[in-house]
């Protein structure tokens, strides 16, 4: 891992993301890139003598001024850290920007159960960011002062379409020297699954994912639960999972099995950070 990119607006929520990205980046010798969107409409950068200009710039000037205060922190001290601010309104810009920086990890602070801070992230913008980045996304909702990934809780369905994410998850993992559990959740009803067919899903898709090598099969735990998102969050307590990563589907919604707000509910209500993988 080489650079880390950190969304920020200066609150608190900002913070906690930074300080987990000041950890990592300790640990992978990596550079931190922080980023600051104004969201200023076009309209008023286009004009070269009004009021609206002159306030465009003062905003532009403002937010430099504020990472000089906001970045003044003991834990960043020997980290390279890049500063930017762009005048973006569209999250799906955060994607741009991690490719041009050729970051490998995006990192966001989050508001919890509400979704992410009014003054800049608010409630879906964080499934935004998900939706359209192409790089892991880590959101963290809570102060983390020892941040870890002892544990690392993969819950997947186990289709073939996964297998990218899982391939970018266990790669990641893998650097971060992270222990692993993947984690299929069966659910009563129409969708519940006997043991064999589950045990069939999932060696036929690790077989194609691990090139026939079915070492990680040891690490899958089936769940029985009345949903995805309660299954998900009783195992990660049960384990003392560090935290939670879910594969996600691009603009179809963040995680295909978790079919639709299922997904959202998990980022928006786990205590826990949460990864995201793009399918």
């Amino acid at each position: 891992m080489k650079k880390i990119l950190v969304p920020i607006d200066f609150s608190e929520y900002s913070e906690y993301a930074l300080q987990v990205a000041a950890l990592l980046a300790k640990q992978q010798n990596a550079e931190i890139i922080v980023l600051h969107m104004l969201g200023l409409s076009e309209a008023v950068l286009i004009k070269n003598e009004t009021q609206e200009a002159n306030e465009a710039m003062y905003y532009m000037k403002l937010a430099e001024k504020r990472f000089s205060t906001f970045l003044d922190k003991e834990y960043l001290k020997g980290i390279q850290v890049t500063e930017t601010v762009q005048n973006y309104k569209i999250f799906s810009e955060i994607n741009e920007v991690a490719h041009e920086n050729e970051a490998d990890l995006i990192v966001m602070g989050s508001h919890g159960i509400s979704g992410l801070r009014e003054e800049v992230f608010i409630g879906s913008n964080t499934e935004k960011v998900v939706r359209t980045s192409d790089i892991p996304v880590l959101v963290i909702k809570n102060p983390v002062d020892n941040f870890a990934l002892n544990k690392v809780v993969f819950a997947c369905d186990f289709k073939i379409e996964n297998i990218k994410a899982y391939h970018n998850a266990m790669k990641l993992f893998k650097t971060l020297d992270a222990n692993v559990h993947l984690l299929y959740v069966n659910l009563p009803g129409e969708q519940f699954r006997s043991s064999n067919q589950i045990e069939e899903r999932v060696k036929e898709f690790l077989f194609k994912a691990d090139s026939g090598n079915l070492d990680m099969y040891d690490k899958v735990t089936y769940f029985n639960d009345y949903s995805v998102e309660s299954g998900v969050f009783n195992y990660s307590k049960k384990i003392n999972a560090d935290i939670i990563a879910i594969p996600t589907h691009g603009r179809r919604g963040l995680a295909h099995f978790f079919n639709g707000s299922i997904g959202e509910d998990i980022a928006n209500h786990a205590n826990k950070p949460v990864i995201t993988f793009k399918i």
